[in-house]
């Protein structure tokens, strides 16, 4: 097994080894996205809890209806083409041939509308799909679905997520497995999304992993997560003896911070380098380098900004924003809920997020969101017999091809850019 994780530098030379790069898990319009961290963030604040109990109570008082985050969600301002060209011309611009595989929640929907055109004829089938397991919920990345049994097999992921019956799972990701040209990859491994206590997450990810791993094909760096957790993830990986893979995750206009480097010559090719030869070259551009925090804040004002050379009906935040109805049945836009637009609260907030994305103190804005942990790899230093897990290799900018270091995995201080 063979895993490089690389940070790119602005020398594409870097790149002539590879004829192609792969982008991996990456979200439309189709993608639904629950509002229910927003509850639970207001609620876990007393001040907070105050303030959004008196806002219900206004709302619920001035129009009959019950703000419910739990049922609310939101979705990715890019259609399916959009984010498909998106990620294909970042990698275009590295010179090299794109692949990119598209994986909205529990949806094939953007990938079987896009392969309704010729010109993405050969666009993989993909989904994230949702697997609740114990008290924990994974999320595994379903790259390159047989076009012809697809959409049974959706219906089947999506009987074993309503069900959350383990035995029903591990029997799906070993029929995914039984097919060769299918790539199954752990996504984000360690998100403890439900925010469970850790030592039952952790258990829970143990209880998972002794039967689903032989199925795994790899386990993914993500690039909208913190740098802390993916240096668990390169650990995780190692403890496994799983193959590290890309996931951008992206789902508002920034493409994706990381990707596979590769030199196979179309996506099935890539999946068998993967699966069989256990090869993985992984680069991690130069957006994963920002803060964080101020990348999350960035993406937030992507969801909810205006796009006015949208289609109708996908301008505007609140048109791609679903709630509850007043009969609490049927889940619509925002915007067909109040006549003069959503609560007044909502749109105070967003306004002031977007102006401050537009104002001078941005550089502030920036510095103050870094944290101590903005880099997965620490400088190098001399080799030593812990200095990191065997198999993991680094190459960093302006490094030699020819030469490969070892670098200690940990947590360093990097200013902001």
């Amino acid at each position: 097994m063979h895993n490089q994780v690389r940070l790119v530098s602005k020398d594409q030379n870097e790149f002539l080894p590879f004829r192609s790069a792969v982008s991996l898990h990456g979200h439309t319009r189709h993608s639904q996205e629950s509002l229910g961290f927003i509850g639970k963030f207001l609620q876990s604040h007393s001040t907070l809890k105050k303030w959004i109990d008196s806002q219900k109570t206004y709302c619920s008082r001035t129009s009959g209806i019950t703000l419910d985050f739990d049922r609310a969600y939101w979705t990715p301002p890019l259609c399916e083409r959009m984010a498909f060209e998106l990620e294909a011309r970042q990698i275009e611009e590295l010179g090299l041939q794109p692949f990119v595989s598209l994986t909205d929640h529990n949806s094939i929907e953007a990938c079987t509308l896009l392969r309704q055109s010729a010109e993405f004829a050969n666009a993989p089938i993909s989904t994230e799909w949702t697997v609740p397991f114990g008290r924990a919920v994974f999320h595994i990345g379903v790259h390159n679905l047989p076009a012809a049994s697809a959409e049974s097999y959706m219906a089947a992921m999506h009987q074993a997520t309503a069900a959350a019956e383990e035995q029903q799972i591990f029997a799906l990701l070993a029929e995914f497995c039984s097919i060769p040209e299918v790539l199954l990859v752990f996504n984000h491994p360690l998100w403890n999304f439900d925010n469970i206590p850790g030592d039952v997450f952790q258990y829970e990810l143990d209880r998972f992993l002794v039967t689903a791993n032989p199925y795994m094909h790899a386990f993914e760096l993500n690039g909208m997560r913190c740098h802390q957790e993916n240096r668990g993830v390169l650990h995780l990986a190692e403890t496994w003896d799983q193959v590290l893979i890309s996931g951008g995750d992206r789902h508002g206009c920034e493409p994706n911070a990381l990707l596979n480097l590769t030199n196979a010559a179309d996506f099935p090719e890539f999946v068998d380098e993967i699966r069989n030869g256990r090869q993985s070259s992984v680069v991690i551009l130069p957006q994963y380098r920002q803060p964080f925090g101020w990348r999350m804040y960035q993406n937030f004002t992507h969801v909810i900004a205006d796009y006015p050379h949208y289609p109708e009906g996908r301008r505007h935040w609140d048109q791609r924003t679903f709630h509850p109805d007043r009969a609490g049945e049927a889940v619509v836009p925002m915007r067909q809920l109040w006549s003069v637009g959503p609560p007044e609260f909502l749109k105070r907030i967003f306004a002031l997020a977007l102006a401050a994305a537009h104002l001078p103190i941005t550089p502030l804005l920036r510095r103050w969101m870094a944290a101590k942990d903005e880099s997965l790899v620490l400088p190098k230093v001399q080799p030593a017999a812990d200095a990191m897990p065997d198999g993991f290799r680094t190459a960093l900018d302006g490094q030699s091809r020819g030469r490969r270091e070892d670098y200690r995995l940990g947590s360093t201080e990097t200013a902001a850019d």
